[in-house]
């Protein structure tokens, strides 16, 4: 008998999740509904397999990033002048990649079967996550689909335009400093061993800083594979490590420590957050879901352990603010704009700015951090080539000194 996967809250307000053995989506409802249990979800459960089925023989076909924010923006588009039906037909006829199609044309066979938006997408769950398909239900129930899709187009393009900006900021000093390391290393093993091979029948005792370097190189040389085995072993024991709650948490804890990473990651987590309950607030969805949604794509622990304390805080009838507030994980202003919101009636609204207020720091933190750590680099990598250089040339200095002698 086939299982669903069900999220369901109990009588006692308690998050339930599980399995459940049924004949159908509608006969598994109805046995949690007998439970006495509010339904969140249910979805057909993934097949237990075997540890084989981990191998990465064949992936099921998804739409990224891109690929998803892009079908949002058509779908808002054609869902103003034309059908649903019609839209979803278009947009797959549309679609270049042929798993885009063969998705696309799942979700609009649902549709066609009669199954509302939302639960066609259910099908596509890796596709389509849960913030997503929540506030499509909430646009088919309201009767505001096209508002709701321009509203989560909008919100999908900010996120891609920050996502980018972000890869950029962390994308060029990478770069640099691995063509830094690759530049001292090819100068370490192939230039310095044949410099310094001049001086093997010198009798005088060549400078400490010729022999450290000549040390380093003889080492980069001949033993080069052991350092990169304890680079891959360090980095499979940290990945193991990291699958560890209270390790996994404590290093997340030292990264928002940072003192411009850190900073860079809450203000990126804060802008994301506000925005994304600014667009379910303003579309009449329960923020108590709103932010359980959002938890769920938040990959730092403590930040997620943050927003979880917030859940159960405005669960127990407490304001946003005020959980925001106690977490101490979240800029100070997003705290007061949450608080005027509320007391206003315009939260939305107000996080919405407040999102705007982040993200525009975001941008100014990012292009003063690129300008400081450019020349950082490049002085870095030209102390290390000049010491190089020294090693190299104090030993025919002092040859010239004793020849002159």
């Amino acid at each position: 008998m086939p299982e669903f996967a069900y999220h369901a809250i109990d009588p006692d307000g308690r998050e339930r999740r599980g399995r459940i053995s049924a004949a159908n989506d509608d006969l598994a409802r109805e046995a949690l509904v007998s439970k006495k249990l509010y339904i969140v979800s249910v979805a057909p459960a993934e097949v237990r397999a075997s540890v084989f089925a981990n191998l990465p023989l064949k992936r099921q076909p998804r739409l990224n990033a891109k690929q998803l924010t892009l079908f949002t923006r058509q779908l808002s588009s054609l869902a103003q002048v034309s059908p649903l039906e019609e839209a979803l037909r278009t947009i797959s006829r549309q679609s270049e990649q042929p798993h885009v199609r063969q998705i696309l044309t799942g979700v609009h066979a649902g549709v066609v079967e009669g199954q509302r938006l939302s639960d066609a997408m259910r099908r596509e769950s890796n596709s389509f996550p849960p913030l997503y398909r929540a506030m499509i239900a909430a646009g088919e129930g309201a009767g505001t689909l096209p508002l709701i899709t321009e509203r989560l187009a909008v919100l999908l393009e900010r996120q891609a335009e920050m996502r980018g900006k972000l890869i950029g900021a962390l994308a060029y000093p990478a770069i640099l400093s691995l063509v830094a390391i690759l530049v001292v290393m090819g100068l370490m093993v192939s230039v310095v061993p044949r410099v310094v091979e001049q001086f093997d029948n010198v009798d005088q005792q060549l400078p400490l800083i010729t022999r450290m370097v000549m040390g380093v190189s003889a080492f980069l040389a001949n033993y080069y594979w052991v350092l990169i085995i304890i680079i891959l072993l360090g980095a499979l024991v940290f990945a193991q490590a990291l699958k560890q709650p209270a390790f996994r948490l404590a290093v997340d804890r030292n990264i928002l420590r940072i003192p411009l990473l850190g900073k860079l990651l809450r203000n990126l987590h804060a802008a994301r957050m506000a925005r994304t309950l600014a667009t379910m607030v303003a579309s009449r969805l329960p923020l108590l879901e709103g932010l359980r949604l959002t938890g769920g794509t938040i990959r730092n622990k403590l930040l997620s352990a943050a927003n979880d304390d917030i859940v159960e805080s405005v669960r127990s009838g407490g304001s946003l603010s005020g959980a925001m507030r106690a977490s101490g994980v979240f800029p100070p202003l997003l705290v007061y704009l949450t608080a005027s919101g509320e007391s206003a009636g315009q939260l939305d609204i107000m996080l919405e700015r407040a999102a705007e207020y982040l993200e525009r720091e975001f941008d100014t933190f990012t292009s003063t951090a690129l300008s400081l750590l450019e020349p950082l680099i490049i002085v870095a990598m030209g102390g290390v080539v000049a010491v190089i250089i020294l090693a190299i040339l104090l030993p025919i200095l002092q040859l010239q000194n004793l020849t002159g002698l």
